[in-house]
């Protein structure tokens, strides 16, 4: 009996993914010591290079210790939670014995493999419930209300001017107070909220949430750490300097310099750009091209979606023109699309597109991909862009979707750029950046006139693409730009 009892007490290990990261961050635990857990049921939230994510315990029992505090980065494989299983309560008493028929060693080779159940990375985003048994609350209209970004890589806006949080004089404070979580229960925000806030060193339970159904916004944090207005009774005065300071970067006032751990995606992808700096030869390529064709289309795709074939409702922009204009040059230079195999010592050909978006996110700069893009027409392509598009906006990609990238587009003309050198995504073999579009004067059928105009870079791995190749690829693009009715000739 005292055998049994003891392999009852079994670890959870940090799971790995698959996807070659070594650590994660634990952001949150759902569960403190003493609670009940049962299978499936996200007992924390974890941070990995790639993505936030929840994890679920592959067993039934009572947690009996947390190993590591929230903030501490675990490897792969270290125990991170022990859950006494049978321990309490009338079902799972007897379940556990016959899950478990003779095990003769401590419980950690169960981990390993849980009948035939992995424990694994699931999951996005925050646990709307409190520890016990955290029912999950499965509609969340806050999406749209936590983090609306401008264009493709936009900023994130702010929603509404935000009250002050602390109004202790008034009789009425009561009454707001109550939107805060109470005792036990856990506030309601978004990862990209809660890595604000810990940055920020705030403790989310002292926050007043303005957001729809009680969800914390960034706002709501910045108001949190915004020093108290000048001014105390004057009541209407009061809201107007916290807008104003809720932009302002974290640091404590009259600091002179702010410190932020080098962590996450910002930590891969400063690793991912010094070895793709040091281990390709760059070169980049650049040209100005005449748009204005390309957005006359564009405005008749919106206007008459139906002509092109295009599904109703969607958002259509010049990048959805320019990734179908890319992916047409790919089939009339196919020897562009290759990977270099340095343990091997060969080129590979691949013949099919994974397109990476890059997008700026709030936890930092990420590449999602469509996969097989080459294979979508113009409409199908309009769908994935969008999606991809909307899915980075929510913080929602996963960690497969920013795998196996073979070319990609990074889109500097929202901020009001004109170009840039862009470096390439390691295994990828070139980069297309594409600057502002704007009226410029130009010479057109011998007449300076106003047109729309832009300049592509294109930077690429020299080993695999020499000038030649990499010219024709460049100019393609640009053809097929100034007359983008090519595009369903060439396409």
């Amino acid at each position: 009996m005292t055998t049994m009892t003891q392999s009852q007490v079994r670890e959870f290990k940090m799971p790995d993914v698959g996807e070659g990261l070594t650590e994660a961050e634990i952001l949150k635990w759902y569960v403190q010591a003493g609670d009940e857990v049962t299978d499936g049921q996200a007992v924390c939230e974890v941070e990995t290079a790639k993505a936030a994510v929840e994890l679920p315990i592959p067993f039934t029992g009572v947690v009996r210790e947390l190993r590591y505090e929230e903030g501490t980065t675990v490897d792969v494989g270290q125990a991170i939670i022990t859950v006494e299983v049978g321990g309490t309560g009338g079902a799972p008493a007897p379940a556990a014995p016959a899950e478990e028929p003779a095990p003769a060693a401590p419980a950690a080779d169960d981990d390993e493999q849980p009948k035939g159940r992995q424990p694994v990375l699931v999951g996005y985003g925050v646990a709307e419930s409190s520890t016990k048994r955290r029912p999950r609350k499965s509609a969340q209209p806050g999406p749209a209300a936590a983090a609306v970004q401008a264009e493709l890589n936009g900023h994130a806006a702010p929603v509404a001017p935000v009250t002050p949080a602390a109004e202790p004089a008034p009789a009425p404070a009561p009454a707001p107070a109550a939107p805060t979580a109470p005792a036990g229960a856990r506030p309601l925000a978004k990862p990209p909220v809660r890595k604000l806030a810990k940055d920020l060193g705030v403790d989310l339970t002292t926050v007043r949430p303005t957001g729809p159904d009680g969800i914390i916004t960034r706002e709501d944090v910045h108001a949190a750490v915004a020093p108290a207005p000048a001014a105390a009774p004057q009541a209407p005065a009061a809201p107007a300097p916290a807008p104003a300071a809720a932009p302002v970067t974290a640091a404590a006032a009259g600091a002179r310099e702010t410190r932020i751990p080098v962590k996450g995606v910002r930590k891969m992808t400063a690793q991912a750009m010094v070895g793709s700096a040091f281990t390709a030869p760059h070169v980049t390529e650049f040209v100005t091209v005449d748009v204005t064709r390309t957005m006359r289309l564009v405005e008749e795709l919106k206007k008459n979606p139906d002509e092109y074939g295009m599904p109703a409702g969607l958002r259509v922009n010049p990048l959805l023109l320019i990734a179908k204009a890319l992916l047409v040059a790919v089939r009339r230079n196919p020897e562009v699309n290759a990977a270099w195999d340095e343990a091997a010592q060969e080129i590979v050909l691949k013949h099919y597109v994974n397109l990476g978006i890059a997008a700026a996110t709030p936890r930092g700069l990420i590449v999602p991909n469509i996969k097989d893009a080459h294979e979508q027409s113009l409409p199908q392509l309009a769908q994935s862009l969008s999606e991809l598009v909307g899915t980075a906006r929510e913080g929602k990609t996963s960690p497969g979707a920013m795998q196996g990238g073979t070319l990609t587009i990074t889109n500097v003309g929202v901020f009001g750029v004109d170009t840039g050198t862009p470096i390439l995504n390691p295994g990828e073999s070139a980069i297309l950046a594409v600057g502002a579009i704007k009226l410029q004067p130009w010479v057109h059928k011998g007449k300076i006139k106003p047109r729309h105009v832009t300049t592509l870079a294109l930077s690429f791995d020299h080993r695999l693409i020499d000038g030649e190749l990499g010219s024709k690829f460049l100019a393609d693009i640009a053809a097929v730009l100034e007359q983008p009715k090519r595009l369903f000739v060439w396409g």
